[in-house]
């Protein structure tokens, strides 16, 4: 008997609720002029493409490119949609060698750029394509081009390796020029899927326009320190934050006194929960506010699944996922998708780890100021932006995004200039 049903696959999976896109104040602006006719995406596609073409902002997108591989989405099947961006993807990287061997850096820059974002977009369909054993390649993919990007940058980026538990986490150091004196720096922290390119896109960019420093990297459990190093998840971030912290401190360009952090997506728990154990930041931002990850795998669990967990049936927890999954291939691919993070294959295992993540006692020991975005139709941990604002003791802000300027949705995907500039208002008066 199928013990669970489909809105636990809402819970988990990267949708709003809508699949249109045609214009309105409920869903994402659509194709006019030469498209033909509005477009019409599967609702699990929206978010995701949004997320994709929003990145125009700063020039990892072009509207014509994104309108066109929509068109090979609007059917919903993977494998399309994955020969869709890995089309574009190689066409922009053969664009942007050509480009360069011609000397042409900035066009070949933004072609890097965009061929960078495309690859990245194919991941999320590997798993429901039964394509898994091309994760690495294709992320490859998005990594090199991504590399061949900040290459291009004035200055390059940096590349560089903070040390970690007798090992290194991956990252990028950023300048806005080639002056060495101190200047404040904005950390970047993704969330549980995100690319380095995300973090280029939602603040890197708007961050270098202001004259900070920033420093990407790579967590446990997310890009090169996943897919080369296999580190994966976990809940006590601050662990992993303070030999950031620590490496960015032993730079003679970064104010000691100006270093911010930003959490995007599941970084909104990650980076309060930093925060409490790390108080050489100087402000911070939680986009959205995350006080508890589990809530979204566990809402929609049937009372039985629960008491399994409760009581620590693991066996009987897992039969019944595994026959819900074989019933439900998308809630298989999601699972399979949201797992590989956390290096756990059995469902018992991952549902159990997931508790653990958690504010639950920590948010009075923060001391930074703090802004919390609390987007509108907030999809996986909605309310949640609020009830860490109200649990705060520290200096806060709690900023509201709308669908009336577009600006809804978690992580605000498609209103990136309306997010920075409500964000570095208030981190440049807070720096000062």
């Amino acid at each position: 008997m199928n013990r669970l049903n489909r809105p636990l696959l809402a819970s988990l999976n990267d949708s709003p609720t809508s699949g249109s896109l045609r214009p309105s104040t409920d869903t994402a602006p659509g194709a006019s002029g030469a498209a033909p006719g509005p477009l019409q995406l599967p609702p699990a596609l929206v978010y995701d493409w949004l997320g994709m073409a929003g990145k125009a902002q700063y020039r990892a997108a072009d509207l014509g490119e994104s309108l066109h591989i929509a068109r090979s989405l609007m059917g919903g099947d993977p494998t399309e949609a994955i020969v869709a961006y890995e089309a574009m993807a190689e066409r922009l990287l053969q664009a942007a060698q050509n480009s360069l061997s011609r000397g042409h850096r900035i066009s070949a820059r933004d072609a890097f750029l965009r061929a960078s974002n495309y690859a990245a977009a194919t991941l999320d369909f590997l798993d429901a394509a039964g394509q898994a054993d091309r994760f690495l390649p294709l992320w490859t993919r998005h990594r090199d081009s991504f590399d061949q990007a900040v290459a291009l940058f004035d200055p390059p980026a940096e590349h560089i390796e903070i040390p970690y538990e007798g090992t290194t986490l991956p990252g990028y150091f950023i300048r806005p020029d080639d002056a060495r004196t101190p200047r404040p720096l904005l950390i970047l922290n993704n969330g549980s899927d995100g690319s380095v390119l995300s973090m280029w896109t939602s603040g890197g960019a708007a961050a270098i326009e202001r004259g900070y420093h920033i420093l990407i990297f790579d967590g446990p459990g997310q890009g090169a320190a996943l897919f080369r190093q296999q580190l994966y998840f976990r809940p006590d971030w601050e662990k992993v934050i303070t030999p950031v912290v620590e490496y960015a401190l032993g730079r003679p360009e970064v104010d000691p006194n100006r270093i911010a952090l930003q959490g995007i997506s599941q970084g909104g728990y990650w980076v309060p929960r930093a925060l409490a154990f790390e108080h050489r930041i100087a402000a911070a931002i939680a986009d959205p506010g995350v006080v508890d990850v589990s809530s979204s795998w566990l809402e929609n669990l049937p009372e039985e699944l629960r008491d399994f967990l409760h009581t620590q049936n693991k066996a009987a927890f897992d039969a019944a996922m595994t026959e819900y999954t074989q019933q439900v291939p998308e809630a298989r691919a999601t699972l399979a998708f949201r797992m590989r993070p956390y290096g756990m294959t059995s469902f018992y295992d991952v549902f159990q780890a997931v508790q653990a993540y958690t504010l639950r006692g920590l948010t009075d020991r923060i001391r930074c100021p703090l802004l919390v975005t609390d987007p509108a139709r907030e999809q996986f941990w909605p309310g949640q932006s609020r009830q860490l604002y109200d649990a705060l003791t520290c200096p806060k802000t709690l900023v509201p995004f709308t669908a009336e300027d577009g600006s809804d949705l978690h992580c605000e995907p498609q209103a990136l200039a309306v997010r920075d500039q409500r964000i570095f208002d208030w981190l440049d008066e807070v720096l000062g």
